[in-house]
């Protein structure tokens, strides 16, 4: 099962486009925008059809033309933008197209269909189960009943369902989006259910006077917690927030609020394989040349976390005035209410490390330096040299184990030193190759990568699934 996010926002999006709120304000700055929440699975089942689904599946390198059913959760203009019915008529693809929505819901399609086009209307409730039959194999659905009503007399709100999906290939997909906290009825329905994938709406973020017809921060944590206790979810199930808007706290925060609970964000045009185990670290690399920012930009960045344990991996002060005075700047540009230790015992930290807290590792570089200098790693003798690499691969291995399985939020910073002429000597190419294993893993597992230039950030492409 392969699931395209289309969208992963609210009804405005996110950033709203008439709002100049700190949130909007940080996720324009960062060229990010969510539109509505979408999703496609597989290219041939459409989750929701708002305004924006089908130009997003363009942008995102698929289309709509293999589509063969849309499952719709309610009939609100964010999910359902039946204009695009028509737009298919034009086309005349040779098969049909099932729609599969609430009756008030489906009613908006039917002037949307052109006279000739093979689209066939299927009304459903909570409680039903479906066999949607494609060419690829068959999806069992249950429609399972949301919590989306406020009590206002929105009726299209009233009939708001959720889906549960098996695809062909065993895999099971849970979509939450528009519901409040979970009922009884619900939580019977998915009891043991062993979701791979769980698309959870998380609307309102820190705006908790909002009824509940979504989640917020609070109750999307208690959503996550009670599919943990009925086994709707494993330790294996990847849980990612969609629906969201601006009263949510800017990504890089909202990331890390997540995390806490085990789950996780994504940008729109996101494409998540099922069954891949995804990374569920919070964890930022920072990468770049001597000078070029990266320190900084990793202090500004724990700078948003309460609780900050600054690692430094470097010689400690000594008789080379020149490094002290290095040591006295970084020491200095810290808040005072930082904890600093002068390690490399990075795994000891890690692995002790309190959930919600955050780790500034600075630098892997001179990790590695005295990594080295420790397992007299710089021998010259064949023999020496291969069992030096052989024990740095060994604590790299352990320092991926660590940043796997805390809790805490890890900042990590080291030197790219591969892109300069080949070294004179042994010592430096040994450095170089060994650094370039070391920073090539570490950013294989860690949600963000950001490559510093001039003091300028580029962040690198985000990964969703461990590699290697």
């Amino acid at each position: 099962m392969i699931v395209h996010l289309l969208g992963t926002g609210s009804a405005d999006g996110w950033p709203n486009p008439f709002c100049r709120c700190q949130s909007c304000t940080s996720e324009r700055a960062a060229d990010r925008t969510r539109c509505p929440t979408a999703a496609l699975v597989d290219g041939c089942l459409l989750l929701d059809a708002g305004p924006t689904a089908a130009a997003a599946a363009g942008r995102f390198g698929t289309s709509f033309a293999e589509l063969e059913h849309i499952l719709i959760t309610h009939g609100h203009p964010d999910h359902l933008a039946p204009d695009f019915l028509l737009w298919r008529s034009w086309v005349n693809p040779g098969f049909t197209l099932h729609v599969w929505a609430p009756p008030e819901s489906l009613n908006r399609c039917r002037d949307w269909i052109g006279p000739n086009d093979d689209v066939l209307l299927h009304p459903i409730e909570a409680g039903e189960e479906l066999t949607l039959v494609t060419r690829s194999g068959d999806y069992a659905v249950r429609v399972l009943p949301a919590s989306h009503a406020t009590g206002d007399g929105d009726v299209l709100a009233e009939e708001a369902v959720l889906f549960d999906v098996t695809a062909p290939d065993g895999h099971r997909l849970f979509y939450a989006t528009d519901t409040g906290p979970f009922g009884a009825a619900l939580l019977d329905q998915i009891r043991g259910r062993c979701f791979d994938l769980v698309l959870l709406d998380e609307t309102f973020g820190t705006k908790f006077d909002h009824g509940h017809g979504h989640l917020d921060l609070d109750t999307f944590a208690k959503a996550v917690q009670e599919l943990r206790d009925i086994n709707a979810t494993t330790e294996h199930t990847d849980v990612v927030a969609i629906h969201l808007s601006h009263h949510n706290p800017p990504t890089e925060q909202l990331r890390a609020q997540l995390f806490a609970c085990r789950a996780r964000i994504v940008d729109d045009g996101t494409a998540i394989e099922v069954g891949q185990r995804p990374i569920r670290n919070s964890h930022h690399f920072i990468l770049g040349g001597a000078r070029s920012g990266k320190s900084h930009f990793a202090e500004t960045i724990a700078a948003k976390s309460a609780h900050v344990t600054y690692l430094a991996t470097g010689y400690p002060a000594g008789e080379d005035p020149n490094w002290n005075a290095r040591i006295t700047a970084h020491r200095r540009r810290r808040p005072g209410h930082w904890r600093t230790e002068e390690t490399i015992d990075l795994v000891a930290e890690i692995e002790g490390a309190a959930a919600g807290s955050c780790l500034v590792i600075d630098c892997l570089a001179l990790w590695l330096t005295r990594t080295l200098d420790d397992i007299d790693g710089w021998s010259t003798d064949p023999q020496v040299s291969e069992m030096a690499q052989k024990d740095v691969r060994q604590r790299t291995t352990q320092l991926i184990a660590a940043l796997h399985n805390t809790r805490a939020e890890v900042i990590l910073v080291s030197n790219e030193v591969g892109q300069g002429v080949v070294p004179e000597t042994s010592s430096g190419r040994l450095f170089r190759d060994l650094l370039g294993v070391v920073n090539a893993q570490v950013a294989q597992n860690c949600r963000q990568v950001t490559f510093m230039v001039a003091g300028r950030a580029v962040p690198l492409v985000e990964l969703t699934t461990v590699r290697g």
